[in-house]
């Protein structure tokens, strides 16, 4: 199941105002949730049904909402109360199962396997789920069951508020090929403009298509990951926290202004990179599997990864496959959020740990591990360094 809140913090504010004693609820007017006029967050972060009605977006300007609403009531962002509203949200469905991973502060999976045999068919589940949030809880959630994690957010996009969606694999032609190219997860204007370019309008168009178009038409991560996706094909589980954390190292960092050139996008991405090769080093531990992940303007996500030849641990191989994953997965779009992260662990030691036979460059790879152990020994000297005299007695010139 995929569990979505109906606009997170507009929701948690009105309950709180509410309790407060409030005589109005501010999700029956037209308001938002907005930042600072006067700095980047002066956006709409959430917004209610009837400034939705009246055109009012996620992202949009705080200017522009008004003019499309003169009396639209804003409120200030109070991320101390959401952290508590999200934990009362999760601590209510751990009832129904111990799986369940985090997507954001108000959105997540959880895996119903084995627990109809306590709580009943996955259906009715959801239903009862829905109205204790409702009842107990105070605001609605849309939710998505289906059989992968993809397929399930797909289905909680549906129609909303407050609704419960199905999207099984014998669905999918019914309900998710005819919708627009663009609502596929993971696919932004930017690709959803190069597939209509190729006659592709559609999620079935998509899935229907030659691979061999889509890999062309976009890149060929980007269109083996679209056409997987368009068919509903996911295997990714479902991780419990603990488990997550323990085979992902990550940072993110949200930008305090629009990224629009690849070279602003580098230096953000080698600022990560070392930041997760330090926790990795310090961890004791390599990483085969790289990856990126990118939030535009639009608050749209999408990620790519790449598996390694040989695990890595220095910030510079690191940043290498980082930043080719950017120029192979950026649409060109102005960024908001950059992340980069690692997984795929294991401990560090010679006998868990083999270099690349033949690395990326053919029969130079007895070079390639070779610069690689110089690379290691290079991190090991920084990471003493900050180690004795702090994380900011050393750093690139390229970072300053």
């Amino acid at each position: 199941m995929h569990i979505d809140v109906n606009s997170a913090f507009l929701s948690w504010t009105a309950v709180e105002m509410l309790k407060d004693g409030a005589a109005e609820d501010i999700r029956l007017v037209p308001s938002a949730i907005a930042g600072d006029p006067k700095s980047r967050s002066g956006i709409i972060l959430a917004k209610s049904e009837p400034a939705k009605k009246r055109g009012i977006k996620t992202a949009m300007t705080l200017p522009e909402a008004r003019r499309l609403s003169p009396g639209l009531k804003t409120f200030p962002p109070r991320h101390d109360l959401y952290k508590i509203y999200s934990g009362h949200l999760f601590e209510l469905l751990s009832e129904y199962t111990d799986v369940i991973e985090r997507f954001s502060i108000d959105e997540c999976w959880l895996d119903y396997t084995g627990s109809e045999k306590i709580f009943g068919a996955p259906e009715e589940a959801a239903k009862k789920i829905s109205q204790r949030v409702k009842r107990e809880l105070g605001y609605t959630v849309n939710m998505g069951i289906s059989s992968n994690k993809l397929l399930s957010k797909m289905a909680s996009e549906m129609e909303k508020p407050d609704h419960i969606h199905t999207l099984y694999p014998h669905e999918i032609q019914e309900k998710m090929w005819p919708l627009p190219a663009r609502e596929l997860f993971g696919v932004g204007r930017s690709s959803a403009a190069t597939l209509a370019r190729f006659g592709l309008h559609t999620i079935g168009d998509i899935a229907c298509a030659d691979p061999t178009l889509l890999r062309s038409a976009l890149k060929p991560a980007m269109g083996r990951m679209v056409h997987e996706r368009a068919n509903g094909i996911d295997d990714s589980p479902v991780l419990k926290a603990e488990e997550y954390e323990s085979k992902v190292i990550g940072h993110s960092d949200t930008t305090p202004s629009d990224v629009k050139t690849e070279e602003e996008a580098f230096h953000y991405i080698l600022s990560l990179s070392e930041r997760v090769g330090l926790r990795l080093r310090e961890s004791g531990r390599r990483a085969d599997v790289v990856t990126v992940e990118l939030k535009n303007s639009a608050f749209k996500t999408y990620r790519h990864q790449k598996k390694l030849l040989a695990p890595v641990s220095a910030t510079s191989d690191i940043y290498k496959t980082a930043s080719a994953l950017f120029r192979e997965m950026w649409r060109g779009d102005d960024l908001r959020l950059l992340g980069v992260s690692l997984s795929g662990l294991r401990n560090a030691n010679e006998e868990e740990s083999q270099l690349s036979l033949f690395g990326d460059f053919g029969a130079f790879g007895a070079e390639q591990n070779e610069s690689q152990k110089t690379n290691d020994t290079l991190e090991e000297a920084q990471d003493m360094i900050r180690k004795r005299f702090g994380k900011d007695a050393i750093t690139r010139g390229t970072l300053l």
